[in-house]
């Protein structure tokens, strides 16, 4: 049993934060249905490549993981009952649409909480279900900008950096989504209530501007780029190496440093005072330093010291890392179209000790269940096509 078990989830949502919450949910055990409209396109579903064997995309065989598929279209009356009808068996409906659209086809909060007073529904937007730009559209790159986080990042000579990973949609909302959803049902458990779980990635985003933001409310200046302690303004950073690689360097605390300077041939500066007269010197020096050695060579050196200085690895190079693989976190996945096949995946990073999560099979093509699922309501053949076409 995984730790879920039992728990039954609607998942409405497309693209990335919704789908990676729910896959979450169902890699602890819960038991995940995706509802989707054939004729809705979603970026996932054909995002390249399509693995060899199957009719799935690499991302929609990740985000699907564990989950059954089902196609609806929900602008059809009989779509919607029958949405109605699985929502009295279910614990958890999860939808990204902005606000007001699943109240619109009457499939809302209200509407299933009708049907279901214990319904747990958790609505993930971009700003949230109240406010000024409650109905504005957006992306990761947005609610970032509009955080504050952003105004500090970067370098000071070429301004923000892009990143090649969504931190919005997944570290808040994803994350915040299954906190919310958990504490739901805990809280469900012990009152037999239901409740809405509004999740906003930019109201996501706001705590992670962390120390410098803890600080700034309390006094300190606002923080610019390449001034502080974690953005460029110290020693931690990454720097680039002989064969325009690059290691990254954590080295904040006393015995971090000290060990940095010795493995760098400074251990005059071991005892930090140098760091309160002339950093701007000593990492100036490092950046010498560091481009006087390929990255393998500093890889060796710093294997003997306690120093919080690691290498920037490529995707590959982290694929086949030894502490990752024995950590699980590239599990080799069943492929429901290929007997007998497996697909690498990224892992889930929760570690139970009694129920540990479960790859039961990676993901199906949109609406494979479809029959399987609605004529277990009663539905007729004809009835389900008609529902799930268009």
């Amino acid at each position: 049993m995984g730790a879920l078990d039992g728990i039954k989830v609607l998942d409405f949502s497309t693209l990335l934060p919704g789908p990676y919450a729910t896959m979450t949910l169902a890699d602890l055990g819960a038991d995940v249905v995706k509802v989707s409209s054939a004729g809705k396109y979603d970026l996932v579903v054909h995002w390249p490549p399509i693995i060899e064997g199957t009719d799935t995309s690499g991302a929609l065989a990740w985000l699907g993981r564990n989950k059954k598929t089902i196609h609806l279209n929900m602008k059809k009356p009989a779509a919607v009952e029958a949405v109605k009808k699985l929502v009295m068996e279910y614990d958890v409906v999860v939808e990204q649409f902005r606000p007001g659209v699943m109240d619109r086809l009457g499939i809302g909060y209200e509407a299933l909480k009708a049907v279901n007073p214990k319904i747990i529904y958790c609505a993930i937007t971009g700003y949230g279900q109240t406010g000024p730009f409650a109905l504005r559209a957006g992306h990761d790159i947005d609610y970032m900008s509009r955080s504050g986080i952003i105004s500090a990042a970067g370098r000071q000579s070429t301004g923000p950096a892009l990143f090649n990973f969504q931190i919005a949609d997944v570290a808040a909302g994803s994350k915040d989504a299954i906190i919310g959803i958990l504490a739901a049902i805990r809280h469900r458990d012990q009152t037999g209530e239901g409740q809405f779980v509004d999740v906003s990635m930019q109201d996501g985003v706001v705590p992670f501007n962390s120390m410098d933001g803890a600080s700034f409310f309390a006094g300190a200046k606002e923080p610019k780029r390449e001034a502080g302690l974690l953005n460029g303004g110290g020693v931690y950073d990454f720097y680039e190496t002989k064969d325009g690689q690059y290691m990254g360097v954590g080295s904040l605390e006393p015995k971090f440093f000290a060990d940095l300077c010795n493995a760098t041939g400074h251990p005059d500066w071991a005892d930090g005072k140098i760091l309160k007269t002339d950093t701007p010197m000593v990492k100036k020096t490092l950046v010498e330093d560091f481009k006087s050695k390929t990255r393998d060579e500093w890889v060796k050196i710093f294997a003997d010291y306690d120093a919080c200085v690691e290498p920037v690895l490529s995707l590959e190079e982290a694929s086949n890392d030894e502490h990752l693989n024995a950590r699980g976190m590239f599990p080799d996945v069943p492929l429901p179209q290929a007997e007998g096949k497996t697909v690498k995946q990224l892992g889930c990073p929760i570690n139970l000790s009694v129920t540990p999560v479960e790859y039961k099979h990676a993901g199906y093509p949109e609406g494979w269940h479809t029959k399987e699922i609605l004529s277990s309501l009663g539905y007729s053949d004809e009835e389900i096509e008609d529902m799930s076409e268009g």
